[in-house]
């Protein structure tokens, strides 16, 4: 092409000129509508020939004329300029009602299906058309990466350290209980820290490579050992097992409560020593701004803060 010029020389202010000469048909009305100067807009046309190796515009009697290409042109080119001011103008707002967006969380097995259920209640009523689809987590699941990726929009978690590049909203504490069996030797009274470690536990694996839970990170740290007879992959597989057995289970009290509903089992306080579990959000900077993601985010920290706690502890008459 002439002088060198290449497509890559366009930018927005020559598309602008040459989208308004094209409908103007006329250098000085485009000029006047642009608020540039006719010698302005004329080298503008020119560097357009240069770029394309085509006329775009031609004399005629009632003043220029698209060429074949110009007009060609003129339909990509205001595309183009509607995309490029729907970058500069920023993100759009958002609109429940007609969203679409399925979102994806990915949450351990322990937290309280209860506030799960009020989640899709709320999103449901606020946005129908959108879906919830909840994630399990194992031992090798990469969530940090799957964050980073969007395969996941939001975890849940409630390890004592985060890492550190991922963003966090805090979501609600719960105390930690010890669950057993009905009529179990040790469900009548206020469990000490020595009783509570001889005793007979079945805990769970971690959910994380390198993310031990609060219980865990406190005996490390107090140099203390708890008696595991057993371990499960899954917190729901607990409580089944104290059925018929002296084990015990130590577990956030939402959780507990919800089983000593349906199960012939009790909850007594955990030593006063253990420290509660801090539940919260994490998402990757890559969400940060998007308007569906952030609104999803204050439907469940909304859901966490108003999902009544469990009731006081059941005990053995």
């Amino acid at each position: 092409m002439a002088n060198g010029c290449t497509w890559d020389s366009l930018d927005a202010h020559l598309l602008r000129v040459l989208h308004v000469l094209l409908t103007e048909g006329s250098v000085s009305r485009a000029a006047r509508r642009l608020n540039l100067s006719q010698p302005a807009v004329s080298t503008a046309l020119k560097r357009l020939r240069d770029i394309t190796g085509d006329p775009l515009l031609v004399r005629s009697r009632g003043g220029m004329t698209p060429t074949e290409r110009g007009a060609e042109l003129l339909e990509p080119i205001r595309i183009v300029l509607e995309q490029i001011e729907r970058i500069a103008e920023g993100p759009t707002g958002f609109d429940p009602a007609s969203t679409r967006r399925s979102f994806n969380v990915a949450t351990p097995d322990y937290l309280n299906a209860m506030l799960l259920g009020e989640v899709v209640t709320d999103v449901h009523k606020l946005a129908p058309k959108a879906q919830i689809a909840f994630h399990s987590m194992t031992q090798n699941s990469d969530y940090p990466r799957a964050l980073e990726s969007g395969e996941l929009d939001l975890v849940i978690g409630n390890w004592p350290n985060p890492p550190d590049h991922l963003r966090t909203a805090p979501l609600f504490e719960d105390r930690m209980v010890v669950m057993m069996r009905t009529g179990h030797p040790l469900a009548s009274g206020q469990l000490s820290m020595s009783d509570w470690l001889a005793a007979e536990h079945v805990v769970p694996t971690p959910y994380s490579v390198g993310q031990r839970g609060v219980v865990d990170v406190f005996l490390a740290r107090e140099r203390m050992r708890r008696n595991v007879v057993a371990h499960v992959p899954y917190f729901h597989m607990a409580p089944f097992m104290l059925i018929n057995s002296d084990l015990i289970f130590t577990a956030p009290a939402r959780f507990a409560e919800h089983y000593t509903t349906m199960l012939p089992l009790n909850i007594v306080p955990a030593p006063v020593e253990l420290p509660s579990m801090a539940y919260y959000l994490l998402w990757h900077d890559r969400t940060q701004h998007s308007a569906e993601c952030r609104w999803f985010r204050e439907r469940i920290v909304r859901a966490a803060r108003t999902t009544p706690v469990a009731s006081p502890l059941r005990r053995v008459a």
